[in-house]
């Protein structure tokens, strides 16, 4: 039997308890630590697993018998504390958002890919089962191209201190589309539309739009104010159209064989076509029940062990950054914003 991974968790507030579980019970794990400022909330999360509480990080990074550490800590110490894990030889694995800029997230992942180990962004969403499978329908082909993505992520929540509603909510769609689409997002421009109703200084709702590459269209809608709550993402293939509902236990996931379909034409007039309506059957992938996170620390293992970047590697939260960035630049100058991930890969 492979011998275990020894991890340290770094943050015991509210991720911290979801990652030191699952990396605790985990075959590929050993849950060697966990690292928190506050000794109290350390002291309790520990004695739940039964491991030594740390209260300083350099302890962790010292310590030979831990290979990788999980950092849930807020955003803005995500690439400090990044960069010292991996300029100590050790694998990487941080709650979204990846940093709070791209210039951050770019500068972890040249460290990561120079120390040769493994850097991967938690998009937990992208390891439930239905987005899983979601991955594979597209891949195969069965949706055909993709015409468009749709989410929309609303419900009466939290106003939050420091950041405004696309920043808290927009990268769990975000980071689902850059899964799903083929090469990941990479929008051509950007627009986004902000409404503070409530005067708190941000937006509070939310509307963000994408031009995809192959005129394809992305959409979220994220909102703090709703009396309902909508975890939803539509994806409209020519073939197929995919829909998740992820508050939908018994159909988290279907697929409708529906759709519009152009039989002709004219050459000389192009608003001139032949429209056949498609009403075909709809069916429920069967999906296995497992929990998201275990499926993610899981993959973060096989990422060290194969020496292979993860599914939703540094790369992926730079890609979900990029975005984040760029409608933060539309807000403020009230037009669409012109991307620059074309022109990074293109040097990359």
């Amino acid at each position: 039997m492979t011998e275990k991974l020894g991890v340290a968790v770094v943050g015991a507030g509210y991720w911290g308890p979801n990652l030191a579980r699952n990396f605790h019970y985990s075959p590929h794990w050993r849950l060697e630590a966990i690292c928190d400022l506050d000794v109290d909330r350390a002291q309790r999360l520990a004695e739940k697993f039964s491991v030594p509480a740390v209260f300083d990080v350099g302890q962790v990074l010292a310590d030979p018998r831990i290979d990788a550490v999980a950092i849930a800590t807020p955003a803005r110490t995500h690439h400090p504390i990044a960069m010292a894990a991996i300029a100590a030889g050790k694998h990487v694995v941080v709650e979204k958002p990846l940093a709070d800029s791209v210039g951050l997230a770019e500068t972890m992942t040249e460290a990561a890919r120079d120390a040769g180990v493994v850097l991967m962004t938690d998009h937990t969403f992208c390891y439930t089962p239905a987005m899983l499978k979601a991955r594979e329908l597209v891949d195969s082909g069965e949706l055909g191209d993709i015409l468009y993505i749709d989410s929309v992520r609303i419900n009466l929540g939290l106003v939050q201190p420091d950041v405004d509603v696309f920043w808290d909510l927009a990268p769990h769609d975000l980071s689902i589309m850059d899964f799903l689409l083929p090469g990941g997002l990479r929008p051509l421009a950007v627009g986004a539309i902000g409404a503070d109703p409530l005067n708190t200084g941000k937006s509070c709702v939310g509307y963000l739009s994408m031009d995809l590459p192959g005129g394809a269209i992305g959409h979220v809608h994220v909102n703090w104010l709703s009396p309902t709550k909508i975890r939803q993402v539509v994806v409209g293939g020519s073939r197929r159209t995919l829909v998740w509902d992820d508050l939908n236990p018994q159909q988290r996931l279907s697929v409708y064989d529906r759709g519009v379909d152009i039989m002709s034409r004219s050459l000389e007039n192009r608003t001139t076509a032949n429209i056949s309506y498609r009403i075909g059957d709809t069916y429920a992938p069967a999906l296995e029940e497992r929990e998201a996170l275990g499926a993610m620390v899981a993959e973060f293992a096989g990422a060290i062990r194969e020496n292979r970047e993860p599914r939703t590697g540094g790369a992926a939260g730079i890609r979900v950054l990029d975005v984040l960035e760029a409608a933060q630049r539309s807000l403020a100058s009230g037009r669409r914003e012109a991307m620059r991930i074309a022109e990074r890969a293109a040097a990359a």
